[in-house]
């Protein structure tokens, strides 16, 4: 962040007459600025209002003295820097400047008051559009499927068989957020930033984590009851997704033990996520899976393709779906909404292109999309809690285990584009680094920041904008992976 200064003209400072006795001045506004630069309170008994009557770049005048103090750069909990409350400098300068005429101090001094108000007001406002959008699509598609899901299995199914699941994790989801999010305040497991990211995610280094903890558990136990005991696939699907959960679990432990962002070691890390995939690979070739094909290890392709036997190679595919889903969705989650809303949309993408092979695997795609949806309620900009490890590398053992239980590969990887994208974008950065540094003696960068929404971020676009394009571009990924499947099958 640009260490400028600001001043502050304060023409006179007066006590208060309030009913009742408090250390805060009038204007919420005013008491984070001091707070956030570090200015002591003139009387600790006494509340005092401060009259602003301009703002320039130069220093802060109390009286006849001069103070100076460098910009925003400490955490400032919901208020936003001076230099974010405008779009640019122009907007800044404008919100920055106050009349000196007696009534109009007044005025400005109660505009920079609301102002904080008004913004935290405006990034709700995004983040429940966001998810508004997003459940009505889903609902919308999911009724849809269920309506004419008949014409699709050639069996009779229950009635809101995918949305009777999705509807109810997604209602238990949002309850227990309500329940561990300020538990897991009050244990003061907050996430630990990045120091080489975004100047505005230091401002999150005070939310808590691992929400994987409450809304994974839910979308698998729903799943179970609704399929039922007895369905072997979902078995299996639960069983990989608390198994990369755990591997999620220990990394963040481990991150809250070092203070840093940092927990397990990138190969460590693999080793564990490439030893869940080789025994759900040996599960596979053991266990007696529900299938319309005679055969196991076998891929549907569309037309001309068709049904391609991979045999042997089948459970090295497996395995590195596995770990290619579980760091693409934790590389993912990065900005609020953008992991549980991507993987919400690519589950329910999944679950319609396996509904004519296992019809018990589409309900746990549907309540896994559920459970998603229940976290986004709390996770939306501006989030209140991330899913950390724990709960992105869930999501990304679920989304591998339906393909490697159907051969569904070819979906996966479309509807999971933006999980492929961000991963992608990471390797690309690296190989590119590494080569002009072998070339040229000095590294250079494909992207600003890998991976690519901090990318997009450091080019100026703002949080929900990201966000929402993401959700667009998964929307219609789902339902191009939907179609495929369904053909292919």
């Amino acid at each position: 962040m640009a260490s400028s200064y600001y001043s502050f003209n304060l023409r006179h400072l007066y006590p208060l007459q309030l009913p009742r006795p408090h250390r805060r001045s009038s204007f919420p506004a005013v008491d984070r600025l001091r707070s956030g630069s570090g200015l002591p309170p003139v009387y600790s008994g006494i509340s005092y209002d401060l009259k602003l009557i301009g703002l320039r770049s130069g220093g802060c005048r109390f009286g006849h003295g001069r103070v100076h103090y460098g910009a925003f750069d400490v955490d400032l909990g919901d208020f936003s820097p001076v230099e974010d409350w405008g779009n640019n400098q122009g907007e800044t300068a404008d919100y920055m400047s106050f009349s000196s005429d007696g009534d109009d101090s007044d005025a400005d001094a109660y505009r920079l008051a609301m102002l904080g108000h008004q913004r935290k007001r405006h990034r709700i406002r995004q983040g429940v559009l966001l998810n508004t959008g997003l459940i009505m699509f889903l609902l919308v598609v999911l009724l849809y499927v269920d309506w004419c899901a008949w014409r699709i299995v050639k069996l009779p199914l229950a009635p809101f068989h995918l949305t009777c699941p999705f509807v109810i994790s997604a209602a238990l989801a949002s309850c227990a957020g309500y329940v561990c999010v300020p538990l897991l305040y009050s244990l003061k497991i907050h996430q630990i930033i990045r120091k080489e990211g975004s100047v505005r995610h230091s401002l999150k280094k005070r939310t808590p984590t691992m929400g994987g903890l409450f809304f994974v558990p839910v979308g698998v136990t729903v799943a179970r009851f609704t399929a039922g005991f007895s369905s072997v696939e979902v078995a299996g699907a639960a069983t990989a997704t608390l198994a990369f959960s755990a591997i999620g679990l220990l990394d963040d432990i481990i991150c809250l033990i070092k203070n840093h962002n940092s927990g397990l070691s990138a190969w460590i890390k693999i080793i564990l996520e490439v030893a869940v995939g080789t025994w759900f690979s040996y599960w596979l070739h053991t266990t007696n899976i529900s299938s319309p094909y005679v055969m196991k290890m076998l891929v549907p392709l569309p037309a001309p393709i068709g049904i391609v036997w991979l045999g042997k190679l089948y459970l090295m595919l497996a395995s590195f779906c596995f770990v290619s889903m579980g760091n693409g969705v934790d590389l993912t989650d990065g900005l609020d909404g953008l992991a549980g809303g991507s993987a919400a949309l690519a589950f329910i993408g999944m679950s319609i292109a396996v509904l004519p092979i296992c019809s018990d695997l589409a309900i746990f795609g549907a309540s896994m999309a559920g459970a998603c949806v229940g976290f986004l309620l709390h996770n939306r900009y501006k989030a209140s809690v991330f899913m950390g490890n724990t709960g992105s590398l869930a999501l990304g053992g679920g989304l591998a285990a339906m393909a490697c239980c159907t051969g569904m590969f070819f979906p996966l990887f479309i509807s999971s584009g933006i999980f492929v994208l961000e991963a992608s974008s990471v390797i690309l950065q690296v190989m590119y680094f590494k080569t002009t540094k072998h070339l040229q003696g000095a590294g250079r960068r494909l992207f600003r920041m890998a991976p690519f929404h901090h990318h997009l971020e450091l080019c100026g676009l703002k949080e929900p904008v990201i966000v929402g394009g993401a959700y667009i571009i998964s929307s219609t990924l789902s339902l191009v992976a939907a179609y495929i499947g369904l053909i292919s099958a």
